[in-house]
């Protein structure tokens, strides 16, 4: 399994700069009815494969890719007859990356599915899901929608470009104000010089969020007993290689910059991997969430000494020799290597947790980035050992102490494990991680964290018991963790905890709140600018996402303050719209976007695209005021946590409404 790993990891880095830069699109479909006689037909399915490349046949294999199958939305009228048949036989080959023998088509290929027409008039919608590879990267899984509808008498071919709806979606809206069309409430409207930041500022801030954490990810490494022995190791290596002052610095530079290197390629394959269109989706995917939610929780009762997370012995072992036959500038980087393989155990867990919180930010750099800053604070004071040996006598000696490192780093991944179920829990509207379960949760992790570093309770992995009492550092971090769990407390009946917004889900989720009650908000566009129409004020739209950090943040750090709580409440009429909300509207609409007709079957899908086609962005949080026609007032205003600045976005808002916007409805 883990050779499967490698090789496909390997491929995703061979493929990472042509495969991320753009979009693969190598299947080019067709479809067409043909009524056999008046009651009988046959729907066909035309793939045009590029040159190099091949699509998978209908075999479902584990473990394998995407099969090509057809999933029918709606099937009135008709009933189908028999099941999806190629026009010819896939060919059977051993397919290297997923490491089994596979079928697939090449050139082209024609899927046919005949119907029985049981009313006077049917309807028939769905999608082809198909995958498709060549020989050095694969296309993300896709779906090519299709729509047909007629007669019992035989009817013209159509495509689902022909009955589709048309480019604003109608199928879902309610009908907006009398004197306001949907099509001026959906037109696209120019947005002016952000008030409150840009796209670019934010994308900046959540990289230096991502920097930052991973950074100190690599410091928190440093401390777990897994890369503490390479500290002896890396000072034997380099005092063998001992030279000039001028030879020292360049080997110490050479071993900071290949360890930055291997850990850097490791973000690239998860970009690689990924995909920069993929990254968003993932963020809020249940399946991904519950994944990462079970991950970071192996990685937790690890870190407690259930077991160890290693990578095979032989690898260390075929490196540690490939170190000792090597000289020059090769056996520095393999030292670097040797470092990685080694010191896995514990900073894979790190590198894990870090990773999937860089992947599912939705940017394509975030992985990167995270990766990069993960290892400049590992290969900084490795690179000072190599360049300095005599700094190893002034270390501590390694000890019960490096347990407790891990332990605690254990209960904070066993903390941030229930964001991401969280996330999954938000968008899908479970309801099982509300509010105030999750505070209990963490009320429960950060007070048993605060109790184990008093000594209260120990783990088998800590030894013998301590005969000296607790130290001063356990003690203060102690401290800090016991305050943390007070902190929380309040939260159970309601009150904002502003300082862990970024995590803890919405008070809206919460049944019981005895500090006042949320600013009252729409979920639906339509609905909302209606409301906006009958209260004579202007509209204030968050474009807003469960799966955002940033939008969080700006909730606990700037919507829910008083001035700016009372002014919305006061002046606007506030309307959130959630593009990452899972829940299926009662009928897909179809829309023409770049050229290619994309459906939209899920509320967050509608709110994504109404963000797009009306103002031209697709990041979150995104505000504007509108007037009740959809024109735009102010904004749009971006992620920046200047009260005062956001304010002044308001304001702007509101004044040219009372200038413009009124007269218009008049």
């Amino acid at each position: 399994m883990m050779k499967r790993l490698f090789i496909i990891t390997a491929a995703c880095l061979l493929c990472a700069v042509g495969a991320v830069a753009q979009i693969v699109n190598p299947v080019k479909w067709k479809s067409a009815i043909n009524m056999t006689d008046d009651t009988h037909g046959v729907i066909s399915f035309t793939a045009t494969i590029d040159d190099g490349w091949h699509m998978y046949s209908t075999e479902a294999v584990a473990d394998g890719p995407v099969p090509t199958s057809v999933d029918w939305k709606e099937l009135k009228g008709v009933k189908l007859d028999g099941g999806l048949k190629p026009d010819r036989k896939a060919q059977r080959h051993h397919d290297p990356n997923f490491g089994v023998d596979l079928s697939w088509w090449t050139g082209s290929v024609t899927l046919t599915q005949r119907f029985t027409v049981t009313a006077a008039s049917y309807s028939i919608r769905g999608n082809v899901g198909y995958m498709s590879c060549n020989d050095t990267q694969c296309s993300s899984p896709a779906k090519e929608p299709f729509s047909f509808s007629g007669t019992a008498a035989p009817a013209t071919a159509q495509t689902a470009a022909d009955t589709a709806s048309a480019t604003e979606p109608d199928a879902t809206a309610a009908p907006a104000a009398d004197s306001v069309s949907q099509d001026q409430l959906w037109a696209p409207v120019k947005a002016a010089a952000g008030d409150g930041g840009s796209d670019t500022a934010a994308a900046s801030a959540s990289l230096w969020y991502i920097f930052a954490a991973c950074f100190g990810g690599g410091l928190l490494a440093l401390l777990t007993p897994c890369v503490w022995p390479i500290i002896p190791m890396t000072v034997s290596f380099f005092l063998k290689k001992s030279g000039g002052r001028a030879k020292s610095v360049r080997n110490a530079a050479i071993y900071g910059v290949s360890i930055i290197v291997i850990y850097l390629t490791l973000g690239l394959a998860v970009t690689a991997a990924f995909g920069a269109s993929e990254l968003n989706a993932i963020a809020t995917n249940a399946v991904c969430n519950v994944v990462f939610f079970l991950l970071l929780v192996v990685f937790a009762v690890s870190f407690f000494g259930a077991f160890e997370i290693t990578l095979p012995s032989s690898w260390s072992n075929k490196l540690d020799s490939a170190t000792e036959r090597t000289t020059g500038l090769l056996s520095i980087f393999f030292m670097a290597f040797t470092l990685v393989i080694v010191s896995f155990s514990c900073t894979g867990p790190i590198i894990g947790t870090l990773l999937v919180e860089a992947a599912t930010m939705g940017s394509i750099a975030g992985p990167a980035v995270g990766m990069g800053a993960f290892a400049l604070a590992l290969a900084i004071p490795f690179s000072l050992f190599a360049l300095f040996p005599s700094m190893l006598k002034r270390l501590p000696k390694s000890g019960g102490w490096l347990n407790t490192v891990k332990v605690v780093l254990g209960f904070i991944e066993l903390a941030l494990s229930l964001k991401f179920m969280s996330v999954a829990d938000l968008a899908y509207g479970w309801h099982l991680l509300d509010r105030e379960v999750f505070l209990a949760l963490w009320i429960a992790i950060f007070g048993l964290l605060g109790l184990y570093l008093l000594g209260v309770f120990r783990f088998k992995s800590d030894g013998e018991p301590r005969q000296s009492g607790v130290g001063v550092t356990r003690f203060m971090l102690a401290l800090a963790s016991l305050a943390f769990t007070a902190y929380l407390m309040p939260g159970l009946w309601g009150a904002p905890l502003r300082a862990t917004s970024a995590f803890v889900p919405p008070l809206s989720t919460q049944d019981f709140n005895l500090y006042g009650e949320e600013l009252a908000q729409y979920s639906d566009y339509d609905q909302g600018m209606r409301a906006a129409a009958r209260a004579g004020k202007p509209a204030l739209i968050d474009f807003s996402g469960y799966g955002c950090v940033n939008c969080r943040k700006m909730d606990g750090a700037v919507l829910d303050k008083d001035q700016v709580k009372s002014a919305i409440a006061r002046d606007f009429v506030t309307i959130k719209l959630m593009v990452d909300d899972k829940k299926a509207m009662p009928q897909p609409v179809y829309v023409e976007e770049n050229g290619r007709q994309v459906e939209l079957d899920t509320y967050g899908d509608l709110w994504s695209y109404l963000q797009r086609s009306k103002f031209g962005a697709n990041s979150q949080p995104y505000y504007v005021v509108l007037d009740a026609k959809g024109q735009l007032m102010s904004g749009p205003a971006v992620y920046d946590e200047n009260v005062d600045k956001f304010i002044g976005f308001l304001n702007n808002g509101l004044n040219n409404y009372k200038t413009n916007g009124s007269k218009q409805q008049q």
